[in-house]
């Protein structure tokens, strides 16, 4: 219980920012569902791959709030079993990716180790491992019809949207750093 005390705001913050990166998919690809809960373009996978990969089984906690939250809500508000199952496997893949990247990797709690190299294969890797869960799981529950399809709309979409989140942050925070010299006032010297 200290744990989830002591993590609280990471939990909060990691849960909201899925949820903002959800509203923000729904608002600038409104057209990029496939079936419901497949996406052409799903930005919350960046989102959900990059608060694990930096917050570990804090961020995994907020992502699986957050993914609760949004199957309760808006994907899936008549169907419980599909809701808890989706949230838990959408909360369970970047967790399994960033166990893979500490364990075998080499992750650090910092980041310092995680090469451009390295993160693409993650996010490869993450855009292969959450669909095939999910497809595993509806495939448990009889429905197969579709599911080639599914899952390639799924690897796409979690691909472009892991690609989309984590390389526009990674480009803001270069324009940061490449900015900072700029706003500096004669008098700050």
């Amino acid at each position: 219980m200290e744990y989830l005390r002591q993590r609280a705001p990471i939990i909060a913050g990691t849960a909201a920012l899925f949820l903002v990166t959800l509203v923000a998919n729904e608002l600038l690809f409104p057209s990029s569902e496939y079936v419901r809960g497949a996406n052409w373009i799903y930005l919350p996978a960046g989102m959900q791959l990059l608060c694990t990969l930096l917050f570990g089984e804090a961020g995994a906690i907020g992502m699986l709030c957050a993914a609760w939250i949004s199957c309760i809500f808006l994907y899936f508000p008549n169907d419980p079993v599909r809701s808890l199952m989706y949230g838990t496997i959408s909360a369970l893949a970047p967790y399994l990716i960033y166990l893979f990247a500490t364990r075998v990797l080499g992750l650090r709690t910092s980041p310092s180790n995680l090469t451009a190299r390295r993160l693409l294969f993650l996010i490869v890797l993450y855009a292969i491992a959450s669909p095939l869960l999910h497809q595993l799981w509806l495939a448990m529950q009889g429905e197969i019809a579709g599911a080639g399809k599914r899952f390639v709309v799924m690897v796409v979409g979690d691909l472009s949207g892991s690609l989309i989140v984590i390389y526009t942050i990674k480009v803001t925070l270069w324009l940061m750093v490449r900015l900072a010299p700029l706003r500096r006032r004669p008098g700050d010297y």
